[in-house]
């Protein structure tokens, strides 16, 4: 909720991409930044453009992905990561012309499991074996509670790193993205997860650390939505439930928003039919465009349906600003998202203070 270091909701989002140097970022004691939402708003692209805007000033961020599918790879057009971390980007440039860099890590429970049992039980060789024998794969498919505590575990050790491990990179931020909003909270919560599981001993022991820190004023929950029914509702859900897990929710990213490029009497006279299409021919003649195979008549068909959108839009733009929370917008890019879209929606994420 809205505090020192919480703002309340940005009633207005800002789409400019200069930097200001002056601007502060919404989230100065946050070192983990968890990125999650239902799946089709773009989470994994906002996790991404969320780690190039922190990666400024001289910061080291690792970007961080659990769910398998390698789409940090795939954003970023570098080869499959395996389960060490790799620098993959340098970040937006900060004011005295020194950014950070990008590095990251795809994180499976099989490979955080036998780091687990090397780190803590010494177990090598040994560890390696009981993965060919199968009973790696068996012990995080058979409890997923202890999966996840395998996976927030490896993300807790790269934020509260220390100096045990000289060659490991100390990082300034560490962004998660994370699975889904309906999984959001039981995912992060993992003493519950563990409660029937391990009551006890060294496994139970790493959940209430990690418990710690996800529950601390150094963590954040930022939920991705765009602004249609049902994201903006589970969206809604999700804080909720965040809250009632006593978990810190950061702030509300609405991604792919339309271009605003009609006024509200143009949107209102395409809703209602009322587009002047002697204008639109006039103006389609005056850049030598053809009026033919009903082109004008396509033109206004798409205007109402752009108008409507724009509506419905609006709609749930007003029920976000009620979730009192931080909220940032990005633009839908016509071209898709390639990399240099990442660091133009960076920018975007920089200018509205979120990094």
């Amino acid at each position: 909720m809205a505090g020192p270091d919480m703002p309340g909701p940005r009633q207005e989002a800002r789409h400019t991409l200069h930097y200001v140097s002056e601007q502060k970022h919404d989230w100065p004691r946050v070192r983990l930044h968890v990125v999650t939402g239902k799946g089709g708003t773009g989470k994994s692209t906002v996790a991404a453009a969320l780690a190039l805007a922190l990666a400024s000033h001289g910061r080291n961020v690792l970007l961080c992905e659990v769910e398998g599918r390698q789409g940090i790879a795939r954003m970023f057009d570098v080869d499959p990561l395996p389960y060490e971390e790799r620098r993959i980007a340098t970040g937006l440039p900060g004011p005295d012309g020194s950014p950070g860099h990008v590095h990251a890590l795809h994180i499976d429970p099989e490979s955080a499991l036998l780091e687990y049992l090397s780190m803590y039980y010494k177990l090598g060789r040994a560890g390696r074996a009981l993965d060919r024998f199968g009973v790696v794969e068996f012990a995080t498919t058979i409890a997923p509670g202890v999966r996840d505590v395998l996976l927030t575990g490896k993300v807790f050790e790269a934020v509260q790193r220390n100096s045990r491990n000289k060659l490991a990179i100390r990082y300034d931020a560490v962004v998660l993205d994370a699975p889904p909003t309906g999984r959001i909270a039981q995912f992060l919560n993992v003493n519950n997860e563990l409660a029937g599981l391990a009551r006890m001993g060294p496994i139970k022991s790493q959940a209430d650390t990690v418990m710690t820190l996800f529950r601390s004023p150094r963590t954040a929950v930022h939920l991705t939505t765009v602004l249609e029914e049902m994201p903006v509702q589970e969206t809604a859900d999700g804080i909720a439930e965040l809250h009632r897990a006593n978990l810190p929710v950061g702030g509300v990213v609405v991604n792919l928003v339309r271009p605003r490029d009609l006024d509200a009497a143009d949107l209102e006279a395409a809703r209602a039919d009322e587009l002047d299409r002697a204008a639109i021919r006039s103006d389609l003649k005056e850049a030598r465009v053809e009026d033919g195979n009903g082109l004008v008549d396509g033109l206004v068909e798409e205007a109402r349906d752009h108008a409507e959108r724009r509506a419905l839009e609006d709609d749930q733009r007003a029920l976000v600003g009620e979730l009192d929370v931080p909220t940032y917008e990005l633009p839908r890019l016509a071209g898709g998202v390639d990399l240099g879209g990442l660091y133009e929606l960076a920018a975007v994420l920089r200018e509205q203070g979120m990094a």
